[in-house]
């Protein structure tokens, strides 16, 4: 759980360390988002952001090897958490009320799950597992194609809700690769779902923020990449919690999810001194 945490502390962060590098660069030179990713990535701070996630990525993979599934995905959540809290502090960015209270029922919930939360299930992933999530990331590139042809909060909901889908094939997949030895990785199916879950997962994402709501965007993303792979490694994997508390784990994800959804605006570091409803 702790790396899970550590995780979201490192995701959250970098996303405002990234913010905070676009915003200096944007005003600095014409050119489209290639050319504002080019001067962004000579900024220390998007660099540290990248690292961050780099760090993130690392301490997620060693929280699935430990924890249940459901655990990790609403630690994962709580990222908006912490972006707000962040943003609050580097960006000058005004936090209402209500989301002080979502920042601390997401610590709540998290804590419900801590001592809720039993051990990583044991199950061996299937044959049929490891290919059914191989389709769902070949369905989540599919579905990108369908959502970028719609307008509006449809679009942003439907391709943020397909990026939620690719994440949640990445932490599925973490649980099905079971051996790191190159032959083993080349022949299992979830090695090959996890580097396109996550690849169409950015895509989809990223295509979701330039042009559609973020806020929108990041709640389909939250709602992807938490309730199927919870379901997915209960069900398939094994997934339980210490005896006489799947009463609190489920009462302790609901809450951390729920409030996560409520710092959705989040998802992409607003621009200082925005209001909640512009961002």
């Amino acid at each position: 759980m702790v790396c899970a945490l550590g995780a979201a502390v490192c995701f959250g962060t970098a996303t405002v360390l990234q913010a905070m590098a676009a915003r200096q660069v944007a005003g600095t030179g014409g050119g489209g988002d290639a050319a504002l990713l080019l001067r962004a990535v000579r900024q220390w701070r998007y660099l540290a952001g990248l690292g961050l996630d780099g760090l993130g990525f690392l301490l997620q993979i060693a929280a699935l090897r430990s924890i249940p599934i459901y655990a990790v995905g609403a630690a994962l959540a709580s990222s908006l958490a912490v972006t707000a809290v962040v943003a609050a502090r580097l960006l000058r960015v005004r936090l209402s009320g209500v989301e002080w209270g979502a920042v601390a029922v997401v610590c709540a919930g998290l804590a419900m799950l801590g001592l809720a939360s039993g051990a990583e299930g044991h199950r061996d992933g299937s044959t049929a597992l490891k290919y059914a999530m191989t389709a769902t990331a070949v369905g989540v590139l599919l579905l990108g194609t369908v959502g970028g042809r719609l307008r509006g909060r449809g679009r942003a909901l439907l391709l943020g809700l397909g990026a939620g889908f690719g994440f949640g094939v990445v932490e599925v997949a973490v649980r099905l690769i079971d051996d790191l030895a190159p032959a083993a990785l080349f022949t299992n199916p979830a090695t090959y779902a996890l580097l396109l879950g996550g690849g169409a997962a950015f895509l989809l994402l990223t295509s979701a923020l330039q042009r559609g709501s973020v806020t929108t965007a990041t709640a389909g993303m939250v709602i992807g990449e938490t309730i199927g792979p919870a379901a997915v490694g209960v069900v398939w994997l094994g997934d339980r919690t210490r005896e006489g508390l799947t009463w609190l784990a489920v009462l302790g994800f609901a809450l951390a999810v729920t409030a996560a959804l409520a710092l959705a605006r989040f998802g992409e570091a607003p621009v200082a001194g925005a209001h909640p409803e512009d961002a």
